[in-house]
Order: C-alpha cells, then structure tokens, then sequence
C-alpha cells in the first residue's frame, strides 16, 4: 500500500462522499451513496497513516494551482447531510483534517427533495445552525445549487439563480464566504462553467473521474468516488493510485 500511495504524486484525489452512515435496509438503490462510520474512520486513517493530509477544496487551491506540492487528498461530501456532522466531523477533526461540503441552499433544514421519491426515503440535511457548526469545527460550505436541478437543462434565467443564487443565500444567511461550487449530478457543460467562473467561485467540481493535476481546469474538476463497497485496499487504489485517471 506505501507503493501504491507513491504513484503519481503531483495527482490530487479529490473525494467524493454523500452520506457517512448505515445504509437504511429498506433502500432499494443508490446504497452506494452511503459509507458507515466506521468505514470513514479507517479510510481517514489510512490517509493519515501513509502521511496525507486532507483538505478542504479553499484549502487544497494552492496544491491545485500548481503552487505548492505534498501529499494531500481533498476531501467532499455532498448534499449537505446531518450525519456528515454526526460521523464525519469528529473523524476529520482526530486526524487534523478540512473538508468542504456542498450544501443546496433552499433545502436548509430539509431533506432530500431531489430524489427522495425515487429513493423513496427522506435523508435529512444539516440546519443553518449545525451548518455553523461545520463551519466553526474547521470545515468548509460550499455551493450545490439552490434546488438541486439538471444544470444543462436551465434556461438562461433559472441556472443564474441556481449558480449566483445559492452563493448569495449561504452567504447572507450562514455569515460565510462561499468560494465552491459543485454541479449536481455532475451535470455542466461550456455555458454552466463559464457562470460558475462568472459567479466568483473559485474552482467547481464534477463527477468525472480522476485525479486532479495541477493544471486542470478548475472549473471542471475531476473526483474519486468513495462508495459503501469499497473495503480499505480498494479505497486505497482509487485515491492513491492511477486506477480512477485509467478509467477517466
């Protein structure tokens, strides 16, 4: 594994996590979207073992821009989901790791409008309040959006409320600077990146997969999906290794 964690080391595996629990056992799909606890702690571990370091997306930029090397992985989790402050926060905070999450901002203190019919189970997302206490724990908030839609599929008007809209509502109600932005459903072309770039934000993220190098665009960048069923050895050669940038 300390071979494997050498390949590539200007790459920087960005990760890609949604729900850091249990997988609810009525859940007919997507239980891929859920990593337990436990799972996470040794996942953080390892990183922390094999001499990484992980990094929220504001804190990992300078890696990214090609301005300073190291071995760190960058750490994501989206929708904005309670557990991702139950079970990730105090992992991240014993390794003295940052992690950014992505909040869609007109589901505050809800649950998962956008699929929860086709999931058939409501998932809640953290309050404004819990979102504080992210923030105050070391970890960053950054943009999915306002409801979660097909980027692509916006008009004109719809996507700039979607990009510039939810950017301004976590601002203005959480008192943070929003600088993240990442495409729900991975879904963005030429027209949704260039108003992510013009909204301010400072790099967004896809779900293409790969690791980022530096010189990639940061307004299209690659992820390594974590999933439930990747025990420890295969987490290890999707974010350590060249087996996701092989399968881009």
């Amino acid at each position: 594994m300390r071979q494997a964690s050498s390949e590539g080391k200007d790459s920087l595996p960005i990760l890609m996590y949604h729900n850091i629990a249990r997988a609810p056992r009525n859940l007919p799909v997507y239980r891929s979207l859920y990593v337990s606890p436990q799972a996470f702690t040794r996942q953080m571990w390892l990183l922390h073992r094999l001499g990484y370091t992980g990094l929220s997306m504001s804190a990992a930029m300078p890696y990214l821009r090609g301005e300073r090397r190291g071995r760190v992985v960058v750490i994501t989790l989206d929708d904005g989901y309670a557990d991702n402050l139950e079970a990730a926060l105090p992992t991240l905070s014993r390794f003295g790791f940052s992690a950014t999450v992505y909040v869609v901002s007109g589901s505050i203190g809800r649950h998962n409008t956008w699929d929860e019919e086709r999931l058939g189970i409501r998932k809640r997302l953290m309050t404004a309040e819990e979102l504080r206490a992210w923030h105050s724990g070391g970890m960053e908030i950054g943009s999915h959006t306002q409801t979660h839609p097909r980027l692509t599929q916006c008009d004109d008007r719809q996507l700039r409320h979607e990009i510039h809209g939810s950017k301004t509502d976590l601002e203005d109600r959480l008192g943070v600077a929003v600088t993240q932005f990442c495409y729900p459903y991975g879904d963005m072309d030429d027209r949704v990146a260039d108003l992510a770039r013009e909204a301010g934000y400072a790099a967004a993220t896809t779900t293409r997969r790969g690791r980022a190098v530096p010189g990639t665009d940061l307004w299209r960048l690659p992820r390594v999906q974590v999933a439930r069923h990747h025990f420890l050895p295969q987490f290890a050669m999707r974010a350590l290794t060249g087996y996701e940038d092989r399968r881009a």
